[in-house]
């Protein structure tokens, strides 16, 4: 028996929210069960706002993605989809998210291993660490799925 209640899916995604491999994640996600999705895009720090203040930097790239995206995820899950910005650091935009909204589940979307940067940083296993189940997703196909 489903629950009445949807599985709020957390979407961590920058440049490869609208890949093709992240849409076919979300469509097989919410072929599952009902789902709830929230697309988080960290906040890119650019130039000197890496050194003084990335807080304090316009918000356009992250919202611009998200404009992009969220039509498209939303087609994909059949659903409405959320949109947050979130901390330039992708693993404290995570946890942000998950302590001010709640989430049961997380899907990372990344560049390809040789060039992802939330990979050479272990970001799924250390969002896994945070309890929540973590399917990663490049933008080349499926590559891990973690379960904390």
């Amino acid at each position: 028996m489903e629950s009445s209640t949807p599985t709020r899916v957390l979407v961590v995604a920058n440049r490869t929210a609208a890949t093709p491999a992240l849409l076919d994640a979300v469509r097989e996600r919410a072929g599952r069960g009902r789902c709830a999705f929230t697309l988080l895009i960290p906040n890119s720090a650019h130039g000197l706002h890496r050194l003084v203040d990335p807080e304090d930097q316009g918000r356009s790239e992250a919202e611009e993605t998200l404009e992009l995206a969220i039509p498209l995820l939303e087609k994909a899950a059949g659903a409405p989809v959320t949109g947050l910005v979130g901390d330039p650091e992708p693993l404290a935009a995570i946890q942000d998210a998950i302590h001010l909204h709640g989430f049961d589940e997380i899907i990372i979307s990344t560049l390809p291993t040789r060039v992802s940067k939330w990979l050479k940083l272990d970001l799924p296993h250390k969002a896994a660490g945070l309890g929540l189940p973590v399917t990663t997703v490049t933008a080349s196909g499926r590559e891990a799925k973690i379960t904390a």
